[in-house]
């Protein structure tokens, strides 16, 4: 399987970006898709993750900001980020799993079994 982001780059504060993230496969081949961010000297973080049923579940901090979907006749995952925050910044990584819900994988990275290579995105103030 081969996760491949892309959309990703440079905004101002109040800006909008939105990530793809294209399966090699399916992507109703999986339970659960996902979005996690990761900066230097942190620990990978949930952002947003969607299951096969359609049930979201979101970190806290982009409840309001952040709409993640599922384009299975594309195999493809969105995430549309509105309102970023320099906080924002990040890499971002696409996952996907077989075996897990949303809710159940959001808030534990090791759990997911397929990896993108992840896309830059930079929030200035």
């Amino acid at each position: 399987v081969q996760l491949v982001e892309s959309g990703g780059g440079s905004v101002q504060a109040g800006g909008s970006l939105r990530l793809s993230c294209s399966a090699s496969e399916s992507t109703r081949s999986f339970v659960c898709m996902g979005w996690f961010r990761q900066t230097p000297g942190k620990q990978r973080e949930g952002i947003a993750a969607i299951s096969s049923d359609g049930s979201t579940s979101y970190t806290t901090s982009v409840k309001g900001r952040f709409t993640i979907s599922q384009d299975n006749a594309k195999n493809t995952l969105y995430l549309q980020m509105n309102s970023l925050k320099p906080e924002d910044t990040g890499m971002y990584y696409c996952a996907a799993d077989r075996g897990m819900t949303a809710i159940q994988g959001l808030g534990v990275p090791g759990w997911w079994t397929y990896w993108g290579q992840g896309t830059q995105v930079t929030v200035s103030s």
